[in-house]
Parts: structure tokens; C-alpha cells; sequence
């Protein structure tokens, strides 16, 4: 009789650390419909079509906040220094509460675009996702803030119309945007709150040459950087993203550093007691206009508000945020390396490192390409790489037949002329900083090349082999004469 009863509480014990087993696994698995096939489903299928580059103003998308339809609640919360209005949308009636906020800073607009397609998913009924979109109503009390600084966003510009950036004024309050803000967060006091950004191209994962296209950070609500439980909430949301973007675009995730800033808002409103997460978009080869990042950006808020609701994001481990590289800046636009240089006597090799910054003209903007640095390269990278071992630099010449104006000039005519060496062409008409996308230089009356491999100077010049013209670079854009690829060039009469 003993050994029967040791036998059944054996059993007993085996099949209550087999159901704790069972559970503690389904807690890890990924429910099916929140994989990455489903969340790109829902992209392509709510894409905000009449949305396709980056930059836009007020007007032109503002109808997209106000006129929602469904079960979104729109109100306007304040207007901005030159009397714009601002609203926030609220969906879902759960007990969890969630603010988004973008474009903070004028000029970036990535995570904009991805809330206009993240309207449209809501708004959806009968497509197969309607499980998804109830929980979240059910579960989260969601508010969005989309485009809180529509001066600056209408003159493309990183501050407001008083000139502050409105990231360095959340303890002053100088700004009526900054205001808006912080009584958004004080009266609604959300559990979760997510700072949508832009970054610069030029940032990487690591030392490494991939990318940051999104970089995080759970900020520090004090100057000894600790984690208590609303950080480390904001950290496990985290860590659940980037387990998504491994799966989307490996290795392109980067981490800011962490130290405490008093007067940044996500800093401040992590202090306040909400959960903050920030995303920055940064860059992603042959995207110019940020559209694949968009969706990363629209998949990653999604899955999070999915993690929230069901508190998965709670079984991720600290350690795996502690794991994700920090951000360096290691990328330049174009990378020659080996590029044989000779004064007087002297021959040596360097590397050339070309950055092409974009400047405002007209309502668009033109790309000002000029050499960031040269010399010892070695751990800097481009999105274009070149070895020119062997080369040598050829001043590119002018075609003496001018043009009466630049929309005469055709881009085969321009190739043609820059296969031949002629690396500038000259008009008789053209506006003052004229746009134009064609693959020369185009010069207003009887202007010279801009030339000097030097910091600070213009990357305009041939590289040949054996006498052969084989690249060119015009205003820093690389060109293969051989078989160039299509380049959206962005350039400006000189």
C-alpha cells in the first residue's frame, strides 16, 4: 500500500510540472496572427496611398487626423505658434492607455506616415483581422498625436516657429507645442507612451557598416540611469520590437546611449510615470523617400500594441535590450577607398568619404554633395563603396554649346555628354538655384566646375583606368558610365 500511494503522488507531481511546462511554453509562442506575415498583410492592405514621400505640410495630410471615421474620437487640444490646429484621435475603451506622438521635429515624418496607414488598419472590418483590431479597442485606450509641430513641418525644419526645439523644452514649457504635450500626458496619464522620431542616415548598429534604420531606447528618468518597474516595462516592449526587425532587416537596429537629459520630454515623461519608448528612423539603402522604413515602422508599433494588450512583452529579458548594439556613425553616402593621390614628389592612397546634405529651394530641395573626410577611412563605410586602386583623377570639362534652358537638356543627351567628359553644360536661362534632376552639372551663364579633393571641398571629377573614363562623380553622386543604375538626382543650377 505504501509503494502505491509513492507511485500516485509520483504520478501526481509529474502531471503538475508537465501542465506548468505546457503553460510557461504557451506563454513564449508567438500567436500566428501576430507574426510578421500578418502585420505585412495589413501594411500593403492599409498603406495610405496618397502618402508616397516624405515630405509634405499641414495641409496637404491634415484631412487624414481630422475627418476619421469608425470608432475614432477626434478633438482639436491647442494650436501651434502660428495658429494651427493640433488634434489628438482616441480609440479603444481598454484599461491600458497608450499616447503616441510625432514629428516633434518638423522635419521628420517617417513615423507620421506609418500612423496614417495605422488609422486606415483601424478603421478595416471583414478582412480577416478583425480579431486583432477588437482586442486592441477591448484591451488599450489608444490617443495619437500625430504631427505636433505643423510650423516646422510646413517649412521643413527641425524647431518650431519660435525657433526651439521642442525635444529640449519639456521642463520650461516656452512653446505652446510643448505645452500641448505635457497637458496631453497630465490629464490622460497614459501607462505607455511613444516618442516617434527621424534620425540621420549616417547612424549604424555598432561598428558596423549596416545601418541603423531603427534605433530605440527606453530613456533614463534620472542621471544615475536606474530601472525601475516603469522603465523596465518600456525596456521588455523594446526588446519585443527588435525581435521583429531581426526577423524583417537583420542587424539594423541600434540603441541610443542613455544618459539623462532634464530637458527632453521622453526623459521627463518616463519620470512622470509613463512607460516611454522612443523610435528613430534612420536610413536604409535605395530607400531616399523612407517608405520600407515606414512599414517597419507601422509593423513594430503594431506588434507592440499587440504585446501590450496581451502582456506578452513582460517575458522578455533586460539583458536582450542591454544586447542591442549602441549607435555609431560610421556611414557616408559614397566610400572611395585606395584613391591615388600625388604632390609633387610625394604618391600615397587615400579615402575619400563623400556626405550629401539636402538643402531647401522652392518648396523641394537639392543635394550639396561635398567630401566629409579623407585619408585612414578604415572604419567608416558607405552605401556606395568604391576601390579605385589603380585609377586616377580626370577634371571633368565644360561642353561649349550652351543650352537655352535646363529642361532642354535630356537625360540621355546629359549622359551622353558625360560619357564624352563633359561634366558641366551651361544655359543661357535659368532661374536663381533652378532644380533639376539629370546627371551632370547644369551652369547659368559662364560659371566654372566646382573642384577640391579636400575636406569641405566638391566632389566633381572623373576617376579613369588606362585612360578610360570609367566613373564619374557629379555633386557627389557616384556614376557608373559603363552601366548606370537610376538615380533620382536632386540638383540645383550652380
Amino acid at each position: 500500500m505504501k509503494k502505491k500511494n509513492s507511485f500516485g503522488i509520483r504520478m501526481f507531481q509529474i502531471l503538475v510540472f508537465s501542465l506548468i511546462f505546457f503553460s510557461l511554453s504557451c506563454q513564449n509562442q508567438v500567436d500566428p496572427v501576430m507574426d510578421i506575415g500578418f502585420l505585412e498583410t495589413a501594411y500593403e492592405k492599409y498603406q495610405e496611398q496618397s502618402v508616397q514621400t516624405r515630405r509634405f505640410k499641414y495641409g496637404e495630410v491634415i484631412h487624414l487626423v481630422k475627418d476619421r471615421k469608425g470608432d475614432f474620437l477626434v478633438e482639436e487640444i491647442g494650436k501651434s505658434v502660428e495658429g494651427k490646429a493640433i488634434y489628438q484621435m482616441n480609440i479603444g475603451n481598454g484599461p491600458i492607455k497608450i499616447l503616441l506622438w510625432s514629428q516633434m521635429h518638423g522635419n521628420e515624418s517617417t513615423a507620421t506616415m506609418a500612423l496614417f496607414d495605422l488609422f486606415n488598419f483601424f478603421e478595416g472590418e471583414n478582412d480577416g483581422m478583425d480579431e486583432v483590431r477588437n482586442k486592441l479597442k477591448e484591451k488599450l485606450n489608444i490617443r495619437f498625436i500625430p504631427m505636433l509641430n505643423p510650423d516646422g513641418m510646413d517649412q521643413w525644419m527641425r524647431r518650431n516657429a519660435l525657433d526651439i526645439d521642442l525635444n529640449r523644452d519639456a521642463a520650461s514649457l516656452t512653446s505652446p507645442e510643448a505645452v500641448i504635450l505635457k497637458n496631453a500626458r497630465d490629464s490622460f496619464e497614459p501607462d505607455f507612451g511613444f516618442n516617434l522620431h527621424d534620425q540621420n542616415i549616417y547612424y549604424t548598429a555598432g561598428e558596423t557598416p549596416t545601418p541603423a534604420t531603427i534605433s530605440v531606447l527606453a530613456p533614463a528618468y534620472n542621471f544615475e540611469t536606474e530601472v525601475n518597474d516603469i522603465r523596465k516595462r518600456a525596456i521588455q516592449v523594446i526588446v519585443g520590437m527588435n525581435r521583429l526587425i531581426q526577423e524583417a532587416a537583420p542587424g539594423h537596429v541600434g540603441k541610443y546611449d542613455d544618459a539623462f537629459e532634464p530637458r527632453a520630454f521622453g526623459d521627463n515623461i518616463q519620470k512622470w510615470g509613463t512607460s516611454t519608448i522612443l523610435i528613430e528612423s534612420g536610413g536604409y539603402p535605395n530607400d531616399p523617400e523612407k517608405q520600407y522604413i515606414r512599414k517597419l515602422n507601422f509593423m513594430i508599433i503594431l506588434h507592440a500594441l499587440i504585446e501590450i494588450a496581451d502582456s506578452s512583452y513582460t517575458n522578455y529579458s533586460l539583458d536582450d535590450y542591454y544586447a542591442i548594439p549602441d549607435n555609431a556613425t560610421r556611414l557616408m553616402d559614397v566610400m572611395i577607398r585606395n584613391l591615388p593621390m600625388q604632390k609633387g614628389d610625394l604618391t600615397y592612397n587615400i579615402d575619400l568619404g563623400i556626405r550629401q546634405r539636402e538643402v531647401d529651394a522652392h518648396g523641394s530641395y537639392f543635394v550639396n554633395g561635398g567630401i566629409e573626410d579623407l585619408g585612414d577611412l578604415s572604419i567608416f563605410y558607405g552605401y556606395e563603396e568604391l576601390d579605385a586602386s589603380g585609377m586616377e583623377i580626370i577634371e571633368g570639362k565644360i561642353y561649349e554649346n550652351a543650352f537655352e534652358k535646363p529642361v532642354d537638356i535630356t537625360p540621355e543627351k546629359a549622359l551622353e555628354l558625360l560619357r564624352e567628359g563633359f561634366l558641366a553644360v551651361k544655359v543661357e536661362e535659368a532661374e536663381e538655384r533652378e532644380l533639376y534632376d539629370l546627371p551632370i552639372l547644369v551652369l547659368r551663364n559662364s560659371g566654372a566646375i566646382p573642384f577640391g579633393i579636400r575636406t569641405g571641398g566638391s566632389p566633381n571629377f572623373y576617376l579613369a583606368k588606362d585612360g578610360e573614363l570609367k566613373y564619374a562623380l557629379v555633386n557627389g553622386y557616384l556614376i557608373n558610365l559603363e552601366s548606370p543604375k537610376k538615380t533620382d538626382f536632386k540638383q540645383r543650377v550652380l
